[in-house]
C-alpha cells in the first residue's frame, strides 16, 4: 500500500469518526444521562463464582439497587403483598413461581423503590431465554432497556474449593470466604459486626448438582444476550480487585450504536 493510500485511508477513518461524533450527539437526549443513570444491567455466574462480592461494589459506586430475586421472593411473601400470596400458593403446592410473577415483582420494585431511580443490578434472573424475553418486553415498555449482561465465568472444581468455605451476611447478602475473602473479625459481618452463617446447601455434593442445573439453565440464557450485544465475560477466577477493575473496564467501555453505524455505511 503506498503513502498516498494510507493517507486517504486515514482521511475516511477522521471523516466517519467525525460523523458518528455527530450522529451520537443528535441521538442524545435534551438531558443526558449520567453513567449512573444508564446503570441497568443483570449479573450472571454460578454460586460461588463472585456476585455477592462485586454486586455491592457497583451498588455503591453508581448508586443502584441489587435486585437479588430470591431474597425479593421470600421479603413479598414475608410482607403478605398480593404479589407475596399469590407465590406463597403456587410454592406451598410445590409449584414454580410463573414468569409473569417474578416479571411483575421486579416491575414493582423499579417503580417503587427509590434507590433503582438510578438503575439496577439484576441479580438471580433470568434463568430461561422465556424469562429474558418477558424482561426485554417489560424493560422497553418502561424504556429502561438493559446495558450490560455480565458474565462471571469460573471453573467447576474451583467453585467447589470456594463454596465449602463461604460465608454470609444473610441481612444484606454480603459475603465472605474463611479463605480468599476473610471478614475482619471471624464469623462477623464487617459493616454490621453480626454473625455470618455457612448455608447447609454450601457443600461439595450439593454444589455439584446445582452446577449441573446452573449450566444447562445459563447456556441458553448467555447466548441470548451474545446475540443482543450486550454481553460481557469476566475471568472470576482472579483475585475480587482484579474482578472489580475488569467489571469497570466492562462499564466504562463505549458500545457504538448499531443503529448509527448503519448510517454511515458501517453494517
Amino acid at each position: 500500500m503506498s503513502d498516498r493510500q494510507v493517507e486517504d485511508l486515514k482521511l475516511q477513518v477522521a471523516n466517519l469518526t467525525a460523523r458518528l461524533e455527530k450522529l451520537e450527539g443528535e441521538n442524545k437526549p435534551a438531558h443526558s444521562k449520567s453513567p449512573a443513570e444508564a446503570m441497568r444491567m443483570i449479573l450472571i455466574g454460578p454460586p460461588g463464582a463472585g456476585k455477592g462480592t462485586q454486586a455491592p461494589k457497583i451498588k455503591d459506586k453508581y448508586c443502584v439497587c441489587h435486585l437479588a430475586t430470591g431474597d425479593m421472593l421470600r421479603a413479598q411473601v414475608a410482607k403478605k403483598t398480593p404479589l407475596g400470596r399469590e407465590a406463597k400458593k403456587i410454592m406451598d403446592q410445590g409449584g414454580l413461581v410463573s414468569d409473569d410473577i417474578m416479571i411483575n415483582m421486579i416491575k414493582q420494585e423499579l417503580d417503587t423503590n427509590k434507590e433503582c431511580q438510578n438503575g439496577f443490578i439484576l441479580d438471580g434472573f433470568p434463568r430461561t431465554v422465556a424469562q429474558a424475553n418477558g424482561l426485554d418486553d417489560m424493560l422497553q415498555n418502561n424504556n429502561k432497556p438493559l446495558k450490560h449482561a455480565v458474565e462471571l465465568q469460573i471453573d467447576d472444581q474451583l467453585l467447589v474449593d470456594r463454596i465449602t468455605g463461604r460465608l454470609i451476611h444473610p441481612a444484606s447478602g454480603r459475603s465472605y470466604h474463611k479463605v480468599f475473602n476473610p471478614p475482619k473479625d471471624s464469623m462477623k459481618d464487617d459493616v454490621t459486626g453480626e454473625p455470618l452463617i455457612q448455608r447447609s446447601d454450601d457443600n461439595a455434593e450439593a454444589l455439584k448438582k446445582r452446577l449441573v442445573t446452573y449450566h444447562d439453565q445459563t447456556a441458553p440464557v448467555v447466548a441470548y444476550y451474545k446475540k443482543a450485544g450486550i454481553w460481557s465475560g469476566i475471568d472470576a477466577s482472579k483475585d475480587p480487585g482484579t474482578v472489580w477493575k475488569s467489571m469497570l473496564g466492562v462499564f466504562d467501555s463505549k458500545p457504538q450504536s448499531s443503529s448509527i453505524l448503519s448510517k454511515i455505511g458501517l453494517k
